[in-house]
């Protein structure tokens, strides 16, 4: 299964409709997960929720009683929600400002804006330097840890068809923590090599020609490896 960075889920998150509280039919607000772990300690398996912070809540309400008459703490419950299900549970609380630190709707919507510009011009970019076989200047993208996701991706496509064999090196050192670019690398560097005609020794990882015997950097037979 693909690694998710938490910039694509995300993304995926607000490409989907809001869920309502089923206890007062209220929108609900997304909810960062913090970094502190709750519940049984595992922590929630996503890096947001979504939940409901109306006051007038039934369940917020009537959770202040339950809690005290059953446990005689102070707190109450609000409902929650899975990003992209139906799965409601409750989260504790423990003050009317509990957990309204880590709600996002503002800022994200912000940030999700300034993403979506960094992608139109990484792709405007891209384009202009696909069009003059720039794959020096790709490469240069595709290594930029600050570049969106979805460019570097497009840029690991282009070099595969671009790249010529001093590509490869890079390429194949630089880790970026995250599978599926990790992946579109590795298929630049075989469709380099199919272009090109050549391989790696598999003695000394020097790149060589398919056909060869012999590997002219460390000697060693190479013939049907």
């Amino acid at each position: 299964m693909a690694f998710e960075t938490k910039e694509q889920v995300l993304e995926k998150i607000l490409s989907q409709e809001k869920p309502h509280c089923p206890y007062c039919k209220e929108e609900m607000q997304l909810w960062e997960v913090p970094d502190i772990a709750m519940g049984d300690g595992l922590g929630w398996g996503t890096p947001y929720l979504y939940i409901c912070f109306n006051e007038a809540c039934s369940l917020y309400n009537q959770g202040w009683e339950n809690v005290r008459q059953n446990w005689a703490h102070k707190a109450s419950y609000r409902c929650m929600c899975y990003p992209g299900t139906d799965q409601f549970e409750c989260i504790p609380v423990f003050s009317p400002e509990g957990g309204k630190g880590q709600v996002i709707d503002d800022k994200v919507l912000a940030a999700q804006e300034e993403l979506k510009e960094a992608i139109k011009r990484g792709f405007s970019i891209l384009a202009d330097l696909y069009v003059s076989k720039d794959w020096l200047e790709i490469l240069r993208l595709l290594m930029d840890a600050t570049e969106p996701t979805r460019v570097r991706l497009k840029a690991a496509e282009m070099i595969g068809d671009l790249g010529e064999l001093e590509a490869i090196e890079p390429l194949k050192n630089l880790r970026v923590g995250n599978q599926r670019l990790q992946e579109q690398m590795e298929t630049a560097v075989q469709k380099i090599h199919e272009r090109y005609f050549t391989r790696e020794c598999p003695f000394c990882a020097e790149i060589i020609k398919r056909r060869a015997s012999i590997c002219k950097h460390c000697g060693k037979e190479v013939a049907g490896e």
